[in-house]
């Protein structure tokens, strides 16, 4: 069965029109059928085989190298997205073999829909065919993710070392061109991540995939510089990805602003309470108090000469709002520390509003620059600890308004 349109009205049925599109047709299933039992007799190990012959990049070396990479990578992460190591190791194993496919060949669209074909055909476990379909999802920003343990990772392995690889030749996007797709990598991985809510710190798994790769291509060369590159590279498209969901770039900002943030489901679980924190009183409220600590350490740190940090003397403490402040700071600090270890990053803001009572009356009741120098530098140590307490969970000073 098969249906076409005519931009004209045809005669006699459109029998002379039928004929000429069934024509057409049988020859190319003719050929697809043709393909499909080579194929099919060829089987997958073979085709994997031959990816040997196959350059993936003349720097990158074959596609051969590049599977064995991803091999080892989709078995690093297995662990951490809950698959099967095994599993996952094979299905990296065949996830490209279908490149070499008499049918992929003829039709390049269906890459990776070939292979999971073809793995269904000669018995291979289903999770393993199935990720050599999915791994190469999703493949643009209305495509779904792949949701299957053993697809995320040879998903995730096979997006990591093309954005390594090309990193570590300076192979990077620019405002021109990304004519290897790097970006639509990068938010593959990004989405991935989000819409499974996996806990993957991107830092270690760019390392691994880095250290593969010098070993592969027997250099080192770029690579010590290479991380902190392509992690920039994943803060601004998942900046460009959030704002797209309507989050706000300056609580982005806030929260990357506390570096080492390399986990993209907790970065934005953090923007996502730091919001519905700033839109209470009390938020609204701390983040002008933390501004106003913030803005005149910075004058005196400026004037001084000096960073102020550290705790502040007891004894120096004499107004009953400095005593206050001092006792709030040291519970807030213990709070949403222990929020944060357990991923309760609503749970630590509550705990950051406890600042907001304590600050206010701080500020209406004691006067920072006092003329006794050491009572002066003991109320910057506290000022210093507000800024510290509210680091716990962002950058205030990177948040508009206040």
């Amino acid at each position: 069965r098969f249906l076409m349109v005519s931009n004209l009205i045809a005669t006699v049925g459109g029998e002379t029109i039928i004929a000429g599109n069934e024509k057409v047709i049988n020859a190319r299933l003719s050929d697809a059928k043709f393909f499909w039992e080579k194929d099919l007799a060829t089987k997958l190990e073979p085709m994997r085989q031959q990816l040997a012959e196959i350059t993936f990049h003349a720097k990158l070396g074959t596609q051969a190298d590049r599977v064995e990479r991803v091999t080892e990578l989709a078995r690093m992460l297995a662990g951490k997205v809950d698959a099967e190591a095994e599993l996952a190791g094979r299905a990296a194993q065949l996830c490209k073999a279908d490149l070499v496919s008499e049918m992929v060949g003829e039709f390049p669209e269906l890459q990776g829909l070939m292979g999971r074909y073809y793995a269904e055909a000669e018995g291979i476990d289903a999770r393993v065919a199935e990720a050599l379909e999915e791994h190469y999802h999703p493949r643009g920003a209305s495509d779904d993710v792949p949701t299957a343990p053993v697809s995320i990772a040879v998903a995730l392995a096979d997006k990591l070392d093309m954005l390594v690889g090309f990193w570590a030749i300076d192979e990077k996007p620019t405002g021109s061109g990304d004519p290897y797709q790097l970006r639509r990598a990068a938010l593959g991985i990004i989405r991935i991540c989000l819409e499974n809510d996996l806990r993957l710190p991107l830092g270690p798994a760019i390392d691994n995939a880095a250290e593969r790769l010098a070993a592969d291509r027997n250099s080192a060369e770029n690579l010590d510089r290479l991380k902190p590159d392509l992690l920039g590279f994943f803060a601004d498209r998942l900046k460009v990805y959030l704002r797209d969901q309507g989050a706000r770039h300056d609580l982005i900002d806030a929260v990357y602003a506390l570096g080492d943030q390399d986990d993209l489901a907790l970065i934005v679980k953090r923007v996502d309470a730091l919001s519905g924190f700033l839109a209470t009183d009390d938020g609204a409220n701390l983040l002008a108090g933390a501004k106003r600590a913030a803005n005149i350490l910075r004058a005196e740190e400026k004037k001084d000469g000096r960073t102020y940090t550290g705790t502040p003397k007891g004894e120096l403490l004499a107004e009953p709002a400095e005593r206050a402040l001092e006792a709030a700071i040291a519970k807030v600090r213990f709070d949403t520390k222990a929020a944060i270890d357990v991923e309760n990053f609503e749970g630590a803001m509550r705990a950051l509003s406890e600042l907001r009572v304590p600050v206010d009356g701080f500020f209406d009741n004691v006067t920072v620059n006092a003329d006794d120098p050491k009572l002066r530098e003991n109320r910057l140590l506290l000022l210093s600890e507000i800024r510290e307490a509210t680091r716990t969970v962002a950058d205030f000073s990177k948040i508009a308004g206040g």
